[in-house]
C-alpha cells in the first residue's frame, strides 16, 4: 500500500542536496557589480549602484538575481536595499527558487520574515516540485519558519506535483523527532486538513502510524 509512497519519499531525498544551487565558485569568481557586492554583503556598494543606474534584477548563469545571491549568504540588509531599489521579490531562479523558498530551506526565521515584510508572497509557487516555501520548510521540521509563513498566510493546504501538502511532508519525509513534532502540531492548530490523501489514498495519520511515529500519531488523531 504504501510502496509507491516510499519509492517517492527516496527519490525525494535523492534530490534534496540538488534542488537548490547556492553559487558555486566558479560564480562567485565571475561576479561583478550587483551580484559581487550581494554576495559581499556591501550594502553602501549596492545602494552607490543602484542610483548609478544598476539593473536590480540582473540575472547570472543560473538565472539568480542578486537578491538571490544574498538570500544564499544570509545578507538581510542588501536585500532590503535591493527591494527598495526596485528588485521583484517574486523573483525565481533557474530552478524555480524565490528569496522566501531560500530562506526558508536556509532555516533562517528572521530572513523568512523580512522577505515577507518586503513583498515576497508566501503564495509563490516555487521549485522543480511546484511546492510552497511552507512545503519546503515543513519537509525540513524548520518549525519557526513554519510558523511565520502561516501568519504571513501561505497556503496551508497547497498540493505539489507529488501530491503532498506541508502536513504530509512533515510526515513521509520528516523523522518522528522534536523538530517534525512541533512542524505537525503547528500545521494543525493552523486548520491543516488532516483528510488529505496523497496519491495512494494514503492519510498523514496512517503514513505516521507505519513509521511509529507514535506523538504525530496523537496530534493528527
Amino acid at each position: 500500500m504504501f510502496r509507491s509512497t516510499l519509492f517517492m519519499a527516496a527519490i525525494v531525498f535523492a534530490g534534496v542536496a540538488q534542488a537548490q544551487t547556492a553559487p558555486s565558485a566558479s560564480d562567485i569568481a565571475s561576479y561583478t557589480g550587483l551580484h559581487l557586492a550581494a554576495h559581499e554583503g556591501d550594502i553602501a556598494e549596492t545602494v552607490r549602484l543602484l542610483a548609478e543606474g544598476a539593473d536590480p534584477d540582473v540575472r547570472d548563469r543560473a538565472q539568480r538575481t542578486p537578491a538571490h545571491v544574498a538570500a544564499f549568504a544570509s545578507h538581510g540588509g542588501v536585500i532590503a536595499a535591493l527591494a527598495a531599489g526596485g528588485a521583484d521579490m517574486n523573483a525565481l531562479e533557474s530552478r524555480a527558487y524565490d528569496v522566501l523558498t531560500i530562506a526558508a530551506v536556509a532555516d533562517d526565521p528572521e530572513l523568512v520574515s523580512l522577505a515577507m515584510d518586503l513583498g515576497n508572497s508566501p503564495e509563490l509557487i516555487t521549485s522543480v516540485y511546484d511546492g510552497t516555501a511552507l512545503i519546503a520548510a515543513a519537509h525540513l521540521g524548520h518549525h519557526e519558519v513554519v510558523a511565520r509563513l502561516v501568519e504571513g498566510g501561505a497556503p496551508i493546504d497547497h498540493v505539489n506535483n507529488l501530491g503532498w501538502t506541508a502536513l504530509m511532508e512533515a510526515v513521509v519525509l520528516g523523522d518522528g523527532g522534536p523538530d517534525h513534532i512541533k512542524t505537525v502540531s503547528i500545521l494543525v492548530v493552523a486548520g491543516a486538513d488532516k483528510s488529505i490523501t496523497d496519491r495512494d489514498g494514503i492519510t498523514p495519520v496512517q503514513h505516521a502510524k507505519a513509521r511509529g511515529y507514535g506523538e504525530i500519531i496523537t496530534l493528527l488523531e
